[in-house]
């Protein structure tokens, strides 16, 4: 299903929004648990919430009003958000239990413009992951090789929609979570420009990377998804006030005159050559629709990796040291001291890859080191960002991979967190630029994987991104 699919069929009597979320739960029971699948998508479900929302929206659709954007459309939600009466565990143990008596902006934004939530969806803990491995509640399966990783962070958001759980969902970006796992699931996945999308309700892992964005099954989709979550908050002091562009409306521009930017760095040592030869394919279709293809330069690129882990474990480090046993979550019970529960709530309560980057931030911002990495981390980041802004003085838009091999066995990196890191390597630079990136599916591999392809644009430029977009998915119908 779409969402002018499910919209056009509640608007018509076709189908009623109760009936499709009701099949959408059918689905879940049938595929997501070790009877089905075993995909092990979702944590959590809203029933009661949902079945609710269905209620208004046929009673509108009977009465002749007029429907939202997203009316009837069944969405799930990453578990790093908030959503009132539903658990809200970031993946961890540590947030076992917890019930979130507020609902995040871009939960209530979806609801107001008549999204059906049909729960919580299963991630890395606390957001940290490639590979949807960390969560505390067991791995998710990738839809497309159940023996396959589906990505992350937000894997459970792309292997639901991938398996027909859920018609859209929504994601957190970090540092690759939405793009890495969108391409592994073989669905479309949007990271807005850095303040296009409200974080009020984001359980926080890295408050200068972290974005909210959309999954979907298609282009247009995504671009309905994006224009509902868009705009300023005032719960959010790092949401921007620019005015939000109509996104599906800028789908109907062509893509002919368009500059497209191929950076060499991306192309190096280390990228799979079904991938490589996937993009050609894709730069040669966007040069067919008329577009001029150019190689650039983004020189900095080395660095990116190396800087991303130095800020993103410096400010989880601050991050998380709010979870404490105190206010929220997991206690220890068997602590006689104040300092015991601290230490035995956050060891119970924490899972290994969180533990690590807790202190790999930690050390980073120690007395001593403090300037030579975090200081230094910061100052390279602003180069990465120039690089960006040179680039897009000269390009429209910005195609390269997003990640450099294809999906990889279950349980197949677990045991060497730097290979794990280096998945990275490609969607890192855009998360610490600010710039709004996504991946849309370009093909797949001789035995069936599928193959995701970057598209980045400037800042707050979210409408040419999607225009380049929607020319590579046509190419690829």
């Amino acid at each position: 299903m779409t969402i002018d699919g499910v919209r056009a069929a509640i608007a018509s009597g076709e189908a009623t929004a109760t009936a499709i979320a009701e099949e959408h739960y059918g689905r879940i029971a049938a595929g997501d648990g070790p009877s089905g699948r075993g995909i092990n998508s979702f944590l959590a479900l809203s029933r009661e919430r949902a079945l609710a929302q269905a209620a208004k929206i046929d009673a509108m659709a009977a009465s002749g009003g007029t429907l939202g954007p997203l009316a009837g459309v069944p969405v799930g939600i990453k578990d790093v958000l908030t959503m009132k009466g539903s658990p809200a565990t970031a993946g961890s143990l540590i947030l076992k239990g917890y019930m979130p008596p507020y609902d995040a902006t871009a939960v209530t934004r979806l609801e107001a413009a008549g999204a059906v939530l049909l729960g919580k969806l299963n991630c890395d803990e606390f957001a940290m992951g490639s590979s949807n491995e960390n969560s505390a509640y067991g791995p998710v399966r990738n839809p497309r090789a159940l023996d396959s990783v589906p990505g992350g962070s937000s894997g459970g958001s792309a292997a639901a929609v991938a398996a027909g759980f859920a018609v859209a969902s929504l994601g957190s970006d970090t540092g690759g979570s939405i793009r890495q796992p969108a391409a592994f699931c073989s669905v479309v996945g949007v990271l807005p420009t850095y303040g296009r999308v409200s974080r009020y309700g984001l359980i926080a892992f890295a408050s200068s990377l972290d974005r909210v964005g959309p999954f979907a099954t298609n282009v247009r989709d995504a671009a309905t998804m994006l224009g509902v979550l868009a705009g300023q908050d005032a719960l959010d002091a790092t949401s921007s006030e620019r005015p939000v562009g109509d996104y599906v409306g800028a789908l109907a521009k062509p893509v002919k005159g368009l500059r497209i930017g191929v950076p060499a760095e991306y192309f190096g040592e280390g990228l799979d050559a079904e991938i490589r030869a996937a993009i050609e394919r894709t730069l040669d279709g966007l040069r067919a629709a008329g577009c001029e293809v150019k190689t650039i330069a983004l020189p900095h690129t080395k660095y990116a990796i190396p800087v991303y882990y130095v800020i993103a474990t410096a400010e989880a480090s601050a991050n998380l040291s709010r979870f404490d046993g105190v206010r929220f979550g997991l206690r220890a019970e068997s602590a006689h001291t104040l300092s015991e529960m601290f230490r035995e709530t956050r060891d119970q309560g924490f899972g290994a890859e969180v533990k690590r980057r807790i202190l790999l931030g930690t050390y980073v911002l120690s007395a001593g080191y403090y300037d030579a990495y975090y200081r230094k981390a910061q100052q390279v980041r602003t180069l990465l960002t120039r690089d960006f802004l040179a680039a897009f003085a000269e390009v429209d838009a910005i195609v390269a991979p997003i990640t450099p091999t294809p999906p990889w066995k279950l349980g197949e990196k677990t045991a060497d967190p730097l290979q794990m890191y280096l998945e990275d390597i490609y969607s890192v630079a855009a998360s610490l630029a600010g710039i709004c990136a996504m991946s849309v599916p370009c093909g797949e591999t001789a035995s069936g994987l599928p193959i995701g392809v970057q598209i980045m644009g400037r800042h707050f430029n979210e409408e040419t991104m999607l225009r380049v977009a929607l020319a590579i998915e046509a190419a690829q119908a």
